[in-house]
């Protein structure tokens, strides 16, 4: 995931004159929010960074507290299958998401194709509950969180402009709700992952969000969140990430920096937002890979990566960030992967976790090319084909 926006994009081509006044009154908030939002998240930090021992564990206390009293683990039936999703999953926002490159409708054209092609019973299907505001505070800070109530600062946020103009409880409906609930698909799919040896979240992957800020159409940090989770109520103690979408996962490195319980392989095009440098310092084991990358070397340069990670940790789950921005035309990762690509990608990375008995939990991330959800979808057809996933309960 991952996008930066310019006025010009939206004029006037696709709105009329009224609305374009509209939205260039919109872009001026929006652009002097942004300094505002970054004075709040440099106090935010500052404030944290003078926090005394007794206070860290305090608030070490309060994380497990809010952990074990949460409602987003339950128990899931045997007859359904770990695939979470939710219809509340999609962003439909009076057609201003439309102004985003990403397709917001991305997560309900997957269960779609899915349910089509036969592959998925829809009351087989896990539906997750919303993620409160107990919940994101186990990894959230209150003033970020605080920070949302703001339009301005979600518009700054999605990179969206026209979303400052709204009020509160719409932008809180029409956007925020719809993160919260693939927020708790996320956390309830590490639970299914240790249950059922995987899970497959068709929304999440927010990789660009920490505790403290967002970014990048990411406003809750919920890989942080599913392995705070997992280390508090499933005896899990080592957890690997794996992040092929095309931008760099600066929100979850920033948030276990020199965490060695957590080890990040993150595989992006340098040369695309978020530009993060001081994240970079805490990614494990980082492959860089040059917009115009094609299929074959991407695939080596995979191969060869997680034959390194199995050297370097023994996990005891995975969480598979399984973006679709590197396919060949997407205008934001500018890589030259083909659908086949993916495919191979995402059977190598189940490959890998299954044969050495390791829970995994995918999520489909960024993406901006219509095709994604197709791509999608038929990747996870060819798990349920080569028996990597089993998808046919009744």
């Amino acid at each position: 995931m991952g996008y930066r926006v310019t006025f010009d994009q939206y004029l006037p081509s696709r709105l009329g004159i009224k609305s374009t006044i509209l939205l260039a009154l919109a872009f001026a908030s929006f652009k002097l929010s942004r300094s505002l939002y970054r004075h709040l998240l440099r106090n935010s930090r500052n404030r944290s960074g003078t926090m005394s021992s007794s206070s860290n564990n305090s608030g070490e206390s309060s994380r497990r507290s809010r952990i074990l009293s949460s409602k987003l683990y339950f128990d899931v039936p045997t007859y359904k299958v770990p695939l979470i999703y939710s219809s509340t999953y999609d962003i439909a926002f009076l057609g201003i998401e439309k102004l985003h490159p990403f397709d917001s409708a991305k997560w309900g054209r997957i269960f779609g194709f899915l349910i089509k092609d036969g592959v998925l019973d829809k009351r087989c299907v896990v539906e997750p509950l919303e993620a409160t505001n107990n919940d994101l505070l186990v990894v959230h800070s209150e003033s970020y969180l605080n920070s949302l109530n703001s339009s301005v600062n979600v518009a700054t946020i999605i990179e969206v402009p026209p979303v400052a103009l709204f009020p509160k409880c719409l932008v809180q409906r029409k956007v925020l709700y719809p993160f919260r609930n693939q927020v708790g698909g996320t956390i309830l799919a590490g639970k299914l992952a240790k249950e059922r040896g995987w899970a497959i979240n068709l929304g999440g992957g927010f990789h660009h969000c920490s505790g403290g800020r967002g970014g990048g159409f990411c406003t809750y940090a919920d890989i942080s969140l599913c392995i705070h989770f997992a280390f508090d109520r499933l005896n899990i103690s080592r957890v690997m990430i794996i992040d092929l979408d095309a931008h760099q996962g600066n929100g979850h490195e920033r948030d276990f920096a020199n965490d060695g319980r957590v080890y990040i392989l993150d595989m992006f095009n340098p040369g695309i937002y978020p530009f993060d440098y001081e994240a970079r310092r805490y990614i494990d084991q980082k492959v860089e890979v040059a917009s115009g990358t094609r299929t074959d070397e991407y695939l080596k340069k995979l191969d060869e990566a997680l034959e390194v990670a199995a050297h370097n940790f023994d996990p005891e789950l995975i969480v598979y960030n399984a973006g679709t921005d590197v396919l060949d035309g997407d205008p934001l990762g500018r890589l030259k992967i083909s659908p086949d690509g993916i495919t191979n990608r995402d059977e190598k990375v189940f490959r890998f976790a299954l044969e050495r008995s390791i829970p995994i939990v995918m999520l489909t991330s960024g993406g901006y090319m219509k095709s994604s959800a197709r791509v999608i979808a038929d990747s996870i057809i060819n798990l349920s084909e080569k028996n990597l996933i089993h998808t046919n309960k009744a």
